[in-house]
């Protein structure tokens, strides 16, 4: 690990529960009580779910059929997309008091780096962290968690520590031993497929990831096996980049048996659709492209793509447009081991006013 890594001040700032926590600031009638955002009772997935709602084992991307059930008090809310753009907007605003290093992910988490600031005013990061969620609950009557270290892999996880309301930092000096202690599923890119396969490799922390031989990570699980390796023995380090434009936003997931089924495939794609559009809502995004991806049982892979004249990034009109692409002319006559969907031709230009695509970084995505 390069000494100078370990001089960064880095945040990860994630707010609370943000798309439910902003329904129930607006509903006082909501507070303290089990809130889904998106779908309802009968039909749709949802898209957001308050803690008191999460205690019930409700989550985002569930068939609203399966939370009502999970919490039977359950009270689904129409998602206020315009409302939670103006409220991140707000928040933005409140991390580039600090710094201009400043990387959202969505519309309610970034990175920011926070180095020269700190080491202009001589102040901890800890602190800084402290003020912005000060500042956030202040300005906007929302909670924010804080996560401190000296990389975003570090900074990112202690954000999810002590949810809600938390704040914790990882120093240089503990994080070897942090790390160590972690399940293996918390690296970010391994999902369940992942998790499972490394599980049964007898690899169930990072420690045990640490101690796994680099270039069986590599023939097992390709480039991501080595960026899994670089990320846990702190080879890896990715700077926060404040101008990162998409150039596409999707997701896809990868089934444990085959699927044969059309109507099970079109309720996989529902929930992809649900996702994608998550992340393009989260981001403040559209695009003119979808794309339907499938990968087959014997690994053939066919992409089905339609271009639209105007930009989409509701959920039913995604999910509509991707099982046309699935059953026209026909459905998939084998059967399939994934399916994914990819939104392209993004209106990122229009919202940065720049014509230039930059460099997208790489983190795999698995489910």
């Amino acid at each position: 690990m390069n000494e100078n890594s370990t001089t960064n001040k880095i945040i990860h700032i994630d707010m609370d529960a943000f798309f439910a926590s902003v329904e129930q600031r607006d509903n006082p009638s909501l507070v303290g009580k089990p809130v889904a955002v998106g779908g309802n009772a009968k039909r749709g997935v949802v898209a957001a779910a308050s803690y008191e709602a999460r205690k019930y084992g409700v989550k985002s991307a569930m068939p609203s059929v399966v939370a009502a059930r999970k919490c039977p008090k359950l009270i689904f809310v129409k998602p206020h997309f315009s409302v939670y753009q103006e409220d991140s907007r707000a928040i933005m605003k409140i991390f580039k008091i600090y710094t201009h290093l400043v990387e959202p992910l969505s519309l309610d988490e970034a990175f920011l780096d926070v180095t020269q600031y700190c080491n202009n005013n001589k102040i901890t990061a800890t602190k800084v962290a402290r003020q912005i969620k000060n500042q956030i609950k202040k300005e906007r009557n929302l909670t924010a968690s804080a996560g401190v270290s000296f990389n975003k892999f570090l900074a990112k996880i202690a954000s999810g520590w002590n949810k809600p309301d938390g704040l914790k930092v990882i120093q240089p000096s503990q994080a070897s031993d942090f790390i160590d202690s972690l399940p293996v599923e918390k690296v970010p890119g391994i999902g369940k497929v992942t998790r499972k396969k490394m599980n049964k490799a007898g690899i169930q922390t990072c420690l045990d990831l640490k101690n796994s031989d680099k270039i069986f990570l590599i023939k097992n699980f390709g480039k991501s096996g080595r960026y899994f390796y670089d990320l846990v023995h702190l080879k890896y380090f990715s700077e926060v980049k404040p101008s990162r434009i998409r150039k596409s936003l999707g997701a896809e997931r990868t089934f444990f048996d085959n699927i044969s089924d059309t109507n099970l495939m079109l309720e996989k794609i529902q929930n992809i659709a649900l996702e994608v559009a998550r992340r393009l809502n989260g981001k403040g995004l559209a695009g003119r492209t979808l794309t339907l991806k499938i990968k087959y049982h014997d690994f053939e892979i066919a992409s089905r793509s339609r271009t639209l004249l105007h930009y989409l990034s509701d959920e039913k009109e995604i999910f509509n447009l991707a099982k046309e692409l699935l059953t026209i002319p026909l459905p998939p006559q084998k059967s399939i081991r994934l399916l994914g969907i990819q939104i392209s031709n993004l209106n990122t230009n229009e919202i940065s006013g720049k014509g230039e695509q930059l460099r997208i970084d790489f983190i795999p995505d698995y489910y």
